[in-house]
């Protein structure tokens, strides 16, 4: 979050203020001096702060003889694996001393025979360096599918060992994350593997969709997520795909039975889950807490993280009593999880200690604590809309989780997907930055949704559409009603055919022509913030074979890749491969005549002209919201776009403006800002998306208004870019400037840190008009793109505060 430095240090200079303004300059000074306190809400901050502690802990503990973390009796290695398994969670380099120190103490071990201490090994070598250890992990692999239980009823279960019979729900969980990491990095398991062990969960469930321990003990939160995530990932290796290929041919028409069924059951567990919620407790089926309490706490955060992230659920949704009836009550699992875990890390000695014989020990309670608040805070990169009351919404439930794991693997780091429903709020539809709206059917969306829709875009989000058709169905009802509803909530704009030079067709990978399909755009100011294809995508992702490579016939595959680059390039276009943390939340604009303004508030109207004076609607009012935030000014965000020659701009200390096309004023207007900035006035601005001819037009206009002026740079050390008025140290901001591209190369923008390079007149020994001749504005309303030079959101707000408390100040 941004902060402002001591933001009442120049009170005298605001209440010796002389001009014009002054009385409701000192009312806003009045109110600015009062110190907010910050949200009691935990913070990504405090998140990454706990994290490092929780990391240092756990280093300081590792033996320095044999660099292992002890020993668990009859799990060799076991320990170890887990604190390692947390720690390259958490992002430690594999190549760091003390994992490499770890690593070789468990290659020494070789496989341990145990189910837990096995599995555990094998997630720490896929995750430290599958290459090297692929022998290792085939090994175990091998070893732990002959473990798995084949006869009675307790078929497609494991025990501790082959050789310790019974089995319970807590080892099947572990070796089938195993087997599951195993897969991913390249080694085949066995089908039958994945076929027993979900036929064992899914008859084992209890009539409320919960497990226990074992199917005869009582249900816990715990178990109850090892079973969820143990579905997923058995439908998952199994390839329950609504679509399928035979042959030179996708067919995208179908759905699959065995997937419904899966789906079915995993969607009444989570209901027990979302029931039963809580992050201080481990629930049991006889309510919240129950007899379980904090027995096997870590451990059951550890695996409601893991259901939280498989199912792409952001929330957990139970119900409470309210007006004497049940209402919905959605948990943010991950929120108030992380906010627990913060709370309850010991700050002296930086660890977390639970209860009972495991997590009594505090290297195995920070070890499940880290791998919780690392692997939950994966950022989100984009999210399938939920609307209606069918399925119609996700007839491909597979293509974005696919799309998502394509892209962890392009760019190289870990990522996560979610669902939200479209009547959710618009700050709640702000935590996706690309929403996927999918369907055959015709479009029925309430009020409530279409306006959600409409301010999400607003406020920075995209949407990327397509209508699902193929062979022997089509997407027509779909594909004509969300081009009536994009013509109702955006009148004065329409769906274009996207040109081939557009960057949608090479933001990350070049498309083969051969199987393009028609993409449209939906443009708003700095950038095209809606993406339709009439034709399917996600079909085609669903059946992206990942493992299975070379399975599909040369045409069938050319078709697969094609669509799965369309979709990467697409996301890559719209987030600029810039994700926000996942507690950060979204500041929202406040939409005009939210607010009236009253004595004391700060207006700053926009200067009107030719150029584009409104195209970033939403600039100014997030560059006052913050301000409002970090300054407590009263402000108003309403649009005031005003003529330089109205008498009222002489009322305001400040006027903005920007804009990204060639512009005029007239005689009389320019002889009206002279008049402004002499008698005190300043004029901030901004060039949208760094346009040259409007930056030209400005430069021209400002100079013929007040003869014998020049702009020139501000010096790196001047005050305006230190917190000396109350603002931001601005001596290392980030610009992202667009760099030139070749042949298939993907769109990249290089980031230069440093101070911002800001123009101005002088005018009477001060700045009377500032200029960026790089974007701001794209960037105060989310719409930056990958194609656009200038400052990132966080510190285009940074300098738009700095500007503005300058002017306020002098």
């Amino acid at each position: 979050m941004l902060r402002c430095a001591d933001c009442g240090r120049h009170a005298a200079r605001f209440l010796s203020a002389t001009r014009r303004w002054s009385a409701p300059i000192v009312a806003i000074l009045l109110v600015a001096v009062t110190v907010r306190l910050a949200p009691a809400e935990v913070t990504a901050q405090q998140v990454r702060d706990s994290i490092a502690d929780g990391v240092a802990y756990l280093k300081s503990q590792q033996d320095k003889v044999d660099g292992s973390w002890g020993e668990v009796v009859g799990q060799p290695g076991g320990m170890t694996s887990l604190v390692l398994l947390s720690l390259l969670s958490a992002g430690e380099d594999p190549k760091g001393e003390v994992v490499q120190r770890g690593l070789k103490f468990l290659e020494g071990i070789g496989n341990p025979q145990m189910v837990y201490a096995t599995s555990l090994q094998m997630m720490v070598f896929c995750a430290a360096d599958p290459r090297k250890y692929q022998v290792r992990i085939t090994e175990n692999s091998r070893w732990l599918e002959r473990a798995q239980i084949t006869e009675g009823n307790r078929r497609g279960m494991w025990a501790y060992s082959e050789r310790q019979g019974g089995g319970d729900n807590s080892n099947t969980q572990f070796a089938m994350l195993a087997l599951f990491e195993a897969e991913r990095v390249g080694v085949k398991i066995n089908p039958q593997v994945w076929r027993a062990s979900l036929d064992y969960w899914s008859r084992t469930q209890k009539n409320d969709g919960s497990w226990g321990y074992t199917a005869d003990e009582p249900s816990t939160g715990s178990m109850t997520s090892a079973g969820i995530a143990s579905m997923v990932i058995a439908a998952g290796r199994l390839g329950f795909a609504d679509a399928s290929v035979s042959g030179d041919n996708v067919h995208c028409c179908g759905s699959s039975e065995s997937g419904d069924e899966a789906a079915a059951r995993i969607e009444r567990r989570l209901q027990w889950l979302g029931r039963h919620f809580q992050v201080d407790a481990n629930p049991s089926g006889s309510g919240l807490g129950g007899p379980i309490g904090r027995s096997w706490l870590y451990y059951y955060l550890y695996g409601v993280e893991r259901v939280g992230r498989l199912t792409g659920r952001r929330y957990f949704v139970g119900q409470k009593r309210l007006d004497g009836r049940n209402v919905a009550q959605p948990h943010d699992w991950y929120r108030e999880g992380a906010d627990f875990l913060v709370r309850e890390q010991d700050r002296l000695q930086r660890f977390w200690k639970g209860t009972g014989v495991a997590e009594s020990h505090p290297v195995v309670s920070t070890s499940l604590a880290l791998l919780f608040l690392s692997k939950g805070r994966r950022p989100v990169v984009m999210a399938k809309a939920h609307y209606g009351a069918d399925d119609d919404w996700d007839v491909h439930r597979q293509g974005v989780p696919h799309l998502t794991r394509r892209l962890e693997q392009v760019w190289k780091r870990d990522l996560a997907w979610q669902t939200v429903d479209l009547t959710a709020s618009v700050e709640d539809l702000l935590q996706s930055p690309v929403i996927f709206l999918s369907g055959r059917e015709a479009l029925d969306l309430s009020p409530t949704q279409k306006e959600n829709l409409k301010q999400y875009i607003a406020q920075g989000g995209f949407v990327f559409a397509e209508a699902c058709d193929g062979h022997g169905c089509d997407g027509k009802a779909f594909d004509s009603s969300f081009r009536q509803l994009m013509s109702e909530l955006f009148p004065q704009s329409t769906l274009r055919l996207l040109p081939p030079d557009h960057p949608v067709w090479f933001a990350e990978q070049r498309v083969d022509p051969e199987h393009l399909r028609p993409l449209f755009g939906l443009d708003t100011c700095c950038r095209t913030s809606v993406v339709y294809c009439p034709q399917t995508l996600s079909c085609f992702w669903d059946v992206y074979p990942f493992e299975r490579a070379g399975t599909y016939a040369p045409a069938a595959q050319a078709q697969v890749e094609a669509a799965m680059r369309i979709g990467l390039n697409v996301v890559t276009y719209a987030t600029n491969r810039e994700l926000k943390d996942k507690l950060d939340r979204p500041t929202l604009a406040v939409r005009s005549g939210e607010r009236q303004a009253t004595r004391g508030t700060l207006v700053i109207p926009k200067l009107s002209h030719s150029g584009g004076s409104d195209e970033a609607t939403n600039a100014l009012a997030n560059l006052m919201q913050v301000v409002a935030r970090e300054t407590e000014v009263t402000v108003d965000t309403r649009t005031r776009l005003m003529n330089p020659a109205d008498e009222a701009l002489l009322d305001h200390p400040i006027a903005f403006v920007h804009g990204r096309r060639t512009f005029r004023w007239t005689a009389a207007e320019r002889q009206a800002l002279a008049t402004y900035v002499q008698r005190g006035g300043t004029i901030v601005g901004d060039a949208i998306c760094a346009s040259d001819p409007f930056a030209s037009s400005f430069r021209q206009e400002l100079k013929a208004a007040l003869p014998g002026s020049q702009f020139v740079r501000i010096p790196v050390k001047d005050l305006i870019l230190t917190n000396h008025y109350g603002g931001f140290d601005l001596s290392k901001v980030k610009l992202r400037d667009p760099q030139a591209r070749t042949g298939d190369d993907p769109l990249l923008a290089k980031l230069i840190e440093g101070p911002p390079l800001l123009e101005a007149i002088e005018l009477d020994g001060r700045w009377a008009v500032i200029f960026s001749p790089f974007d701001l504005s794209c960037a105060l309303e989310n719409h930056s793109s990958l194609d656009c030079k200038g400052y990132l959101s966080i510190d285009a707000a940074r300098i738009g505060v700095n500007l503005l408390l300058y002017a306020l100040q002098q």
